[in-house]
């Protein structure tokens, strides 16, 4: 089985992050930040998609070049923050389908509750990539791939920025089918489930909403 949880520990990775975990950081710094670095996190998610050859004309021989294989690729959002990751890889992969989960907490319950989910079609025949810059409580992402599997998705990552222990441990004991890849494992949760040392909000740093 996969790895379940990956640190993608390239210097440009950490260096950025940094940036972005700076408190005095501007909201536009901030996006661009998010976007260069989720092209490098994308390196590391989709460095085992299957692989085929195509044969082409190059301007000196024919050959057998490869290609990637099989159905396109899945980029899911989990709202509103997952959207600046979803950005950037897209630029990367920009022939694959999108979707989105919108998820909110109850503030009563804490559990999640959905109010928007779209996807596409097919899903049991594509690797399909779930995005949220933040891994926390681990309730959201555990719920999101709820969706996702309910829907046929069976070849599932989750990208994400940062990532808490107990974030790590709610998936592993929900998902341990599904791979995690982040640019770090934080300390631990506040009180209020904040990821520590972290970033903050990344939705409200992202939008400039507080």
């Amino acid at each position: 089985m996969k790895q379940h949880l990956t640190v993608v520990d390239h210097p440009l990775v950490q260096h950025k992050l940094t940036l972005m975990r700076e408190k005095d950081t501007s909201t536009a710094s901030f996006r661009q930040l998010l976007r260069e670095i989720s092209h490098l996190l994308a390196y590391e998610v989709t460095h085992e998609l299957p692989v085929t050859t195509k044969h082409i004309e190059t301007p000196m021989c024919p050959m057998d070049a490869p290609v990637i294989e099989g159905k396109k690729l899945v980029l899911v959002s989990i709202l509103r923050a997952g959207n600046g990751l979803l950005d950037g890889i897209l630029e990367l992969v920009p022939a694959a389908r999108v979707g989105f989960v919108g998820l909110y907490r109850d503030e009563e319950t804490l559990k999640p509750v959905q109010y928007y989910f779209k996807v596409p079609k097919n899903l049991e025949d594509r690797t399909v990539i779930l995005v949220d810059p933040m891994l926390a409580t681990g309730n959201s992402s555990a719920a999101a791939v709820d969706l996702m599997k309910e829907a046929g998705a069976r070849d599932i990552r989750f990208l994400c920025l940062l990532a808490a222990p107990e974030g790590v441990a709610r998936m592993k004991e929900a998902h341990p089918d599904v791979p995690i890849i982040t640019a770090a494992l934080d300390d631990h949760l506040n009180e209020k489930g904040y990821i520590v040392p972290g970033l903050g909000d990344a939705g409200d740093r992202m939008y400039g909403t507080k």
